[in-house]
């Protein structure tokens, strides 16, 4: 479960889902690359301040659930993650390089997202919109809603 991070200038909940492809979209994600997979983000989060919150693994990409902290920034996150854990597979499970012609693990794209804790982006925007207003706001969409 993510937790608060208190560092000494600042508070952060940064919840990122992280989807990546293997190379060739090939069915790389054996149940032994699974095991070393995740045994590598175990590693990546004693060094990292990347935690791991969940990992799912399909034959041909991985999803990811990461909190980390505002210094590194998602792309800097994904990066991290993909060129230490492909390292590792091929480390470990030499086997692999085989089935994807020698070159990369990962493609070179992914997709991330951020995720939020407390509700989703319309309660979010109805929060930040009502801060400081709440009366001003009640009026002004009431009057809105009753233009239509």
């Amino acid at each position: 479960m993510s937790q608060y991070i208190h560092k000494s200038h600042n508070v952060s909940l940064l919840l990122y889902h992280a989807v990546c492809p293997c190379k060739y979209r090939r069915k790389a994600v054996t149940t032994e690359v699974d095991e070393v997979l995740k045994d590598v983000c175990l590693e990546i989060a004693t060094c990292y301040e990347i935690a791991f919150l969940e990992i799912g693994t399909d034959l041909d990409h991985v999803h990811f659930l990461i909190q980390s902290v505002p210094d590194m920034s998602p792309t800097r996150i994904v990066r991290t993650i993909k060129s230490i854990t492909a390292r590792e597979i091929f480390t470990r499970v030499p086997s692999i390089k085989k089935q994807l012609w020698g070159g990369a693990f990962w493609s070179s794209g992914f997709f991330v997202n951020t995720v939020s804790r407390h509700g989703t982006e319309s309660t979010i925007r109805n929060y930040v919109a009502k801060q400081g207003r709440k009366d001003e706001y009640t009026k002004l969409h009431t009057q809105q809603l009753t233009l239509f």
